[in-house]
């Protein structure tokens, strides 16, 4: 990681009754929030086991242990050795490294953990900080989606980022 937080240690922990905000929605694949009684139930039933469960979802803390955000591995496929990978800064501490230092932690715990060959990440197309920051952290363009994204109104076209771990 080459970010300004790597000597800082922000970490990922998993993700408990943080819920979803409606302006995030548009970024993500469900269309309702999740209710503390849902993600309460999510934990309370989870097997911590990402084989089983198919997903692990991570807080973000900064080094004073505030929550900057949350990443996921998610769409886990053991079978090809690849999964999904998302990512939300709350936005007072975006463009400050919290992101980039997430996906390399992400992105090794994916290799040298669940031994996955491949993580990639489906990002609209018109969301550059997103595009640059998956790039930034060793992800490449492979294709363009029309009319993939779907915000209740208006469709939008969505990007496939891959990175090979």
């Amino acid at each position: 990681m080459t970010s300004k937080h790597e000597s800082r240690n922000s970490q990922c922990y998993p993700a408990s009754h943080r819920a979803r905000r409606p302006r995030l929605w548009h970024v993500g694949a469900t269309n309702v929030p999740y209710s503390r009684y849902t993600l309460h139930d999510y934990i309370a039933t989870s097997s911590d086991d990402i084989y089983a469960d198919r997903q692990v979802r991570l807080i973000i803390e900064s080094d004073d242990h505030q929550t900057v955000g949350i990443c996921d591995i998610v769409r886990f496929e053991p079978q090809h050795l690849r999964a999904e990978a998302g990512i939300v800064i709350m936005k007072p501490y975006r463009r400050q490294g919290y992101a980039e230092a997430a996906l390399g932690q992400l992105a090794h715990y994916a290799l040298s953990i669940l031994h996955l060959h491949q993580l990639y990440a489906v990002v609209a197309a018109d969301n550059e900080p997103a595009l640059k920051l998956f790039r930034k952290s060793g992800f490449s363009y492979e294709t363009q989606l029309r009319d993939w994204l779907f915000d209740g109104h208006n469709y939008a076209d969505a990007v496939v980022m891959q990175r090979f771990l």
